[in-house]
């Protein structure tokens, strides 16, 4: 599978590098728990329901699972933001915790925090071997990248909250924003409804620098598929089978937009809708917002 441009600075991919994005991000949380006042804990987030305490219990809920405990046995009600199973599983730890002050989950998660870090500098972790996740086992390498991209966007969420913006130049800010870039050809072909021989480019203006192009073109069975436009490769538009000759693509627009690492990352949760991002834009702006509403990985 071809690769995306790398951001700047780039992922991290080896396992101390990882277990640094993790602690930078973990460490984060805690901070921002720690000077939380009572009423704080309570403020809603961009995450659909959840406050900043409930932020702060579903990354314990499930970073406790990876430590080896146990989940919580917890009746679930019927909250409008609860439509799939995936999401009623992540809201038992939220709901387990309900009861509890927003400190008393901080201090959770000040003590389950240390325990990981100890857990993942034990020298005798094998990076390939399988452990155990919240959703099942996983490479460690797998796990611990999935994880940090996670908390780092519920990171994001309690900045936003508490209006303390930060940590955007970090390996967790360069994980997540590779995955969007990564499923954006992919996105852009399939959910955006712009026509063949369209190309858009993504400008990622920073702290995390990127650029990403995606023209396109006819796939497999008349789906639309997204071509990269910065991967050395070229892509046969359609054959004749007849003559051989080559069919061309119809002339199609570019659309070049440009957007913060902020504004890729938060539409990429699906936090912020396209009509209240800050982004700029050269040339036809409806498909620049078509682009930009596909963009979203997050369930």
């Amino acid at each position: 599978m071809l690769e995306v441009m790398p951001t700047n600075p780039p992922p991290p991919t080896d396992l101390p590098g990882l277990i640094e994005a993790y602690a930078s991000t973990g460490q984060a949380i805690l901070d921002i728990g720690a000077m939380c006042k009572a009423d704080e804990f309570d403020k809603p987030t961009q995450c659909p329901g959840w406050t900043v305490k409930d932020q702060i219990s579903h990354i314990v809920a499930l970073e406790n699972l990876v430590a080896g405990g146990v989940e919580e046995e917890v009746e679930v009600p019927d909250y409008p933001w609860v439509t799939s199973d995936t999401k009623r599983f992540m809201e038992r730890g939220v709901e387990a915790r309900r009861k509890k002050s927003g400190h008393d989950v901080v201090e959770e998660w000040k003590r389950l925090y240390a325990k990981r870090m100890r857990q993942l500098r034990d020298t005798t972790v094998d990076p390939d071997a399988e452990v155990m996740g919240p959703l099942g086992p996983r490479p460690l390498r797998v796990l611990l990248e999935g994880r940090i991209a996670d908390m780092w966007v519920h990171e994001q969420d309690l900045r936003q909250a508490v209006n303390w913006p930060g940590n955007l130049d970090s390996g967790g800010a360069a994980i997540f924003s590779t995955w969007v870039l990564d499923a954006f050809p992919k996105n852009l072909a399939r959910r955006a409804e712009v026509p063949v021989g369209t190309s858009v480019i993504l400008d990622v203006s920073g702290p995390v620098l990127a650029r990403e192009g995606v023209r396109v073109v006819p796939g497999e069975g008349d789906k639309p598929f997204g071509e990269r436009l910065f991967s050395g490769t070229t892509h046969v538009d359609d054959v004749d089978q007849v003559t051989g000759e080559i069919i061309p693509l119809p002339p199609g627009t570019t659309v070049s937009i440009q957007l913060s690492t902020s504004a890729l990352t938060r539409r990429g949760a699906g936090r912020v809708p396209t009509d209240q991002l800050r982004y700029g834009v050269q040339g036809d702006e409806e498909i620049a917002r078509r682009a930009l509403d596909a963009l979203t990985i997050t369930p």
